[in-house]
């Protein structure tokens, strides 16, 4: 039997790929590269509606009740030791919101929060509380899979390939580059998906290892052919070089230093460096439509305190450069984070939280009704929670996801309805 070298390469980076949810992801060697199977082939309905959608995912199952906490619920105090809990005097008090969601409670920020508490006060932000899956799973590779397959029950994931990011913009995709994550391979959301992008980090700008040779041969091994595959790799090969060509650089070839705007400076973090690489793909004026930004570091269970005042600030401090950053853009973007389930409500012997059930969503941008917290507070009381020990759910994350996409989210979120929360300006 004879072997081509092309069939050898084609071979040796399709068993690299491997299939993932039935999309194809992350190029080792290339990691800022991937390849999805092309969810849009034979589209011909309209585009969504115009926008760019940041994701922030908070990997670990992030303690909102330690984030946004109804400070003076007596169930609350007597559940949490001060250490774990946000609290309502003192010198490390939280910051008190006002809100209709629930007018007989004392709701706070984190005190690290303060970035956020400004951007709520300043009606740019929003807050959606007990929010998230109505599937009970405390696992978290399920729930993050159940979230970015943009289903509910456990039992769909095995027939759900593709994620749903990649069904929203399965239609009318109009730019070099409609989507990127910023981890070193693409989410699950972004699953079935041509052309999305893994962008880690941008400093050292986005070709492949071994430069224009290896591009060359690259380019060449994918010009041909009418596949799924093949399609997605044109996409995904023209895609990088369409953002490493608009990098500037500075005169021996070093990509220069980003200049952020409205006196933005993004701290050296992993939210600082994955929102600065979207502020500049934004810029780059590509065709941006979607974002998958992933923080970890929240699964605390143990040692809570000085962990979670660490992320809080990080994230917040992040989130607010990057508004000030993008701020000429305001009306067309929306950031929304969330994580796959909330935390206990009372904490264990180790000073931290084990794996619990609702958390909250949060949603920032020029078209959100922001200075508000929405949804429906179920209380703290034993008979109020999840299985007697997690805050319930009561307003399931596709709500607030769908109100953001629009009319696509029939696509997103096949067979689920949810009345609008008001999350967006009318």
């Amino acid at each position: 039997m004879t072997i081509s070298r092309r069939g050898v390469m084609r071979g040796g980076l399709a068993a690299g790929l491997g299939l993932a949810g039935g999309g194809l992801t992350g190029l080792p060697g290339i990691r800022s590269l991937a390849f999805a199977a092309d969810a849009s082939a034979g589209s011909s309905s309209p585009g969504a509606p115009a926008g760019t959608l940041v994701v922030v995912f908070l990997r670990g199952g992030a303690d909102m009740l330690a984030l946004v906490a109804p400070a003076d619920d007596p169930d609350y105090r007597a559940a949490r030791t001060p250490e774990l809990r946000v609290m309502a005097e003192g010198a490390r008090a939280g910051i008190r919101l006002e809100q209709t969601l629930a007018p007989a409670l004392d709701f706070r920020l984190h005190p690290d929060a303060a970035p956020l508490a400004e951007l709520y006060a300043g009606h740019q932000l929003a807050i959606v509380h007990a929010a998230g899956l109505t599937d009970g799973t405390r696992s978290h590779f399920v729930a993050q899979d159940l979230m970015e397959r943009g289903i509910a029950r456990e039992e769909d994931l095995a027939r759900t390939g593709t994620g749903w990011v990649a069904r929203w913009l399965s239609e009318g995709e109009e730019g070099r580059v409609p989507a990127i994550g910023t981890a070193s391979a693409p989410a699950a959301s972004l699953a079935g998906m041509g052309g999305a992008l893994a962008v880690p980090d941008l400093r050292g700008g986005l070709a492949p290892p071994g430069g224009p040779q290896a591009a060359a041969v690259l380019a060449a091994l994918y010009r041909q052919g009418g596949g799924a595959y093949e399609r997605a790799a044109r996409a995904a090969l023209d895609g990088l070089a369409t953002v490493d060509g608009r990098l500037p650089r500075e005169a021996g070839g070093k990509v220069a230093a980003y200049d952020a705007e409205g006196g933005a400076v993004y701290e050296e973090t992993e939210a600082g460096r994955a929102l600065q690489t979207v502020a500049r793909v934004l810029k780059m004026d590509i065709g941006l439509r979607a974002a998958c930004v992933d923080v970890g570091g929240w699964d605390t269970h143990e040692n809570q305190q000085g962990r979670f005042s660490n992320a809080v600030g990080q994230l917040s401090r992040a989130i607010a450069a990057f508004h000030a950053d993008t701020r000429r853009y305001d009306r067309d973007l929306t950031v929304v984070v969330m994580s796959e389930f909330g935390r206990r409500l009372r904490g264990n012997r180790s000073q931290g939280t084990d794996h619990g059930h609702g958390g909250a969503m949060m949603v920032l941008g020029g078209r959100v009704a922001g200075g508000r917290m929405l949804g429906r507070w179920p209380g703290l009381a034993s008979h109020q929670l999840d299985r007697g020990v997690d805050l319930a759910v009561t307003t399931d994350y596709r709500t607030v996801l769908s109100e953001l996409i629009g009319p696509s989210a029939a696509r997103s979120f096949p067979g689920f309805q949810g009345a609008p929360l008001g999350v967006l300006q009318g």
